[in-house]
């Protein structure tokens, strides 16, 4: 099976200043999306493997682009998440933000331990996704529980649409202070120290 990708969007959030603040190290936090034709509209299918293994494309196309949104800085945040048209079910996207999905996104960021944080949901076009964000090596770092909010096109996801969406983030929350594991301690060998 191949996933037919119908548009790409990417989305930049740059802040600098937070509650009066200055911080010299800018967050920046990108989301990457890809509106791909539901290949499962319409119909119930028992066996969602082929979309699984066909996801590791997509993966590595919104990889790309979110790291190239980045820009000059390294990822040490991610997530992902996605939107299934009102025509499929919510498993289609489950099924197709797998680790064969997540993968790619791995490699782009240099490795990654931690588990990659999602959210999916069924939705009419235009809707608001939160997706949620953790440091990539360590979940336990307090500091990068964050997220990204993506407002859909009044037109996407169609009802035989699905949105797959990758969210990076260069660090934490500008004037994190809530304790935890610190990012310059983490360990990183089972993904939460």
């Amino acid at each position: 099976m191949k996933l037919e990708v119908r548009r790409l969007l990417c989305f930049t959030d740059h802040k600098e200043i937070e509650a009066g603040r200055h911080h010299a190290r800018p967050l920046r936090r990108v989301a990457a999306v890809a509106i791909i034709r539901n290949p499962y509209v319409g119909r119930y299918v028992e066996d969602l493997s082929g979309g699984t293994a066909a996801s590791a494309e997509i993966g590595e196309i919104l990889a790309k682009l979110a790291v190239e949104a980045l820009g000059p800085h390294k990822a040490e945040s991610y997530g992902k998440g996605g939107v299934v048209g009102l025509g499929g079910e919510l498993e289609h996207a489950n099924a197709l933000l797998t680790t064969t999905f997540a993968t790619p996104l791995r490699e782009a960021v240099g490795g990654g331990k931690a588990w990659i944080a999602s959210f999916t949901k069924l939705a009419a076009p235009g809707c608001l996704i939160d997706v949620p964000l953790a440091h990539k090596d360590a979940l336990y770092v307090r500091s990068h529980y964050d997220g990204v909010s993506v407002t859909l096109p009044p037109d996407a996801p169609a009802a035989d649409e699905i949105a797959l969406i990758v969210c990076l983030a260069n660090r934490g929350r500008l004037n994190a202070r809530v304790g935890g594991l610190s990012a310059d301690a983490i360990v990183g060998e089972d993904g939460l120290h």
